[in-house]
């Protein structure tokens, strides 16, 4: 992705950024799936979504052949740039509050640079 032109007449690279939102399933946690698409996902969309460029959600199905998920869902939203994912986390009050409401833990999180 390119961003603004630099005084030298050179577009300057902007780095796609990531938000990785990881619900385990460790210590026996729980996590109700229907509450997350009918209402959790939908309060991350209203404050959060303006500065969001792509959400996707991966339920946990398996962690391997015979291997149980060690995932419940895994949410990934992806940023322009910086300030958007800035703006998206000053906004995530109301989305971070109402996590106790549909997981039983403390999510991980991973921010990261989005490879080309």
């Amino acid at each position: 992705m390119t961003g603004p032109i630099t005084g030298a007449g050179k577009r300057e690279k902007t780095m796609t950024l990531s938000l990785q939102v990881l619900y385990t399933t460790e210590n026996g946690t729980t996590f109700d799936h229907a509450y997350y698409a009918s209402t959790h996902m939908p309060i991350v969309t209203e404050h959060m979504g303006p500065h969001i460029q792509q959400t996707l959600i991966t339920r946990g199905m398996a962690g391997g052949p015979e291997t149980p998920a060690g995932y419940h869902a895994i949410a990934t939203m992806t940023f322009a740039d910086q300030a958007a994912l800035d703006a998206a986390m000053a906004a995530a009050g109301p989305a971070l509050q109402d996590i106790p409401n549909f997981f039983s833990g403390d999510p991980k999180m991973l921010i990261g640079e989005v490879a080309d």
